[in-house]
């Protein structure tokens, strides 16, 4: 058993708690990793709000993570322990039959478990002041060390920067994929990117990759719009410049819609808008944010029999084991930007000032 830092969330809607925890060794089929660097999502605000339904307390947050391997457990072979890695909330198993195929990402082998918190065995490997951790989307990655499923490991580049690459665990993996796999932009489309945060910056970035010849970025936080021209969009608006909804200030300005769009928020009002702002006979929305529990989604079904398509889209559609080495070589060949998406590097004790730059949209 190792004892470690871990920021633990014990209640909804309070702050995180640096404690002392003890991390378990790896069961078969598990790793245990030395996590090197983190960085923190909307997803974990999510949780930590109390509205999500499988959020369960207490729990050890985090799931855009990298590090080095401790230890593995019995009948692990893809990993030993000194092997660099990023943890993988969507794993590939190879063999489900999500796995097996092409068209999705979505690996089920250990969905249930993951989603109560849980190892595979139903057990977790974090215990507090004598009381059992949840763990949190397989990963975990707010503690110094983490025990995950061998199928949610993907070994990396060794020369990797920990500290830049954590980012390909989740929002700029789930971005760019969302322009390069989800959608297909093409080369001389025109998109709109709804919310310029972390995600809404890869989805510009992986249009730009594709070509798009304008991309339109849109947020009502100005401070934005800078960075998002840097990474290729070709110029940024606010609804609250206009008097009309926004897919009518867009249907005007692209004669007709845009090619594709790219919901990055998690509004159910704003996917809405999203959809309502493409092309008729051909125009794309991508579902990237996630909503709060519960809601629903509305639009008159015309928008859809006229043509548009609506699709929605998790971790960018990448197969994760097989993907996100590859996205860190991509980083490596600077085919990717990945430095550029860090505003701020804080050290572990200072997770809660990192939420409160994240909330504050800085």
């Amino acid at each position: 058993v190792i004892k470690c830092k871990a920021a633990v969330a014990w209640e909804a809607g309070k702050p995180l708690s640096l404690e002392e925890v003890e991390v378990a060794p790896p069961k078969a089929h598990e790793v245990r990793i030395k996590i090197v660097a983190t960085a923190v999502c909307h997803t974990d605000a999510y949780t930590l709000s109390g509205a999500d339904p499988e959020g369960c307390f207490p729990v050890i947050l985090g799931h855009e993570g990298a590090g080095i391997v401790e230890s593995v457990g019995e009948g692990v072979t893809k990993v030993k322990p000194g092997d660099t890695v990023i943890p993988l909330y969507i794993p590939q198993c190879g063999e489900c039959k999500f796995c097996k195929n092409p068209k999705t990402n979505l690996c089920q082998k250990i969905r249930i478990t993951q989603g109560k918190g849980l190892m595979p065995d139903g057990t977790s490997r974090f215990t507090c002041k004598g009381k059992q951790v949840y763990h949190f989307m397989g990963t975990s990655t707010f503690s110094e060390y983490t025990v995950v499923a061998d199928i949610s490991v993907a070994k990396i580049d060794a020369a990797a920067p920990l500290d830049k690459v954590c980012l390909l665990g989740c929002g700029i993996s789930t971005g760019y994929g969302a322009a390069v796999n989800t959608a297909k932009v093409e080369p001389g489309s025109t998109c709109a990117v709804f919310g310029l945060g972390g995600v809404g910056l890869a989805v510009i970035m992986g249009c730009k990759i594709a070509g798009a010849s304008r991309i339109i970025g849109i947020d009502l936080n100005k401070d934005k719009y800078a960075k998002a021209k840097e990474f290729g969009a070709t110029e940024c608006i606010s609804p609250q410049d206009f008097k009309k909804p926004i897919q009518e200030v867009l249907v005007e300005m692209t004669d007709g819609g845009v090619d594709y769009s790219f919901e990055c928020i998690g509004n159910v009002g704003v996917m809405r808008a999203a959809l309502e702002a493409c092309h008729k006979g051909w125009g794309v929305s991508v579902i990237v944010g996630v909503a709060a529990a519960g809601q629903e989604i509305s639009t008159r079904p015309f928008q859809l029999v006229t043509g548009r398509v609506w699709k929605g889209t998790a971790f960018g559609g990448w197969k994760s084991v097989d993907s996100v080495p590859k996205l860190v070589t991509d980083y490596m060949s600077k085919k990717i930007k990945v430095d550029e998406f860090v505003t701020h590097t804080l050290p572990f004790d200072k997770i809660n000032e990192a939420f409160e730059l994240m909330h504050a949209g800085k």
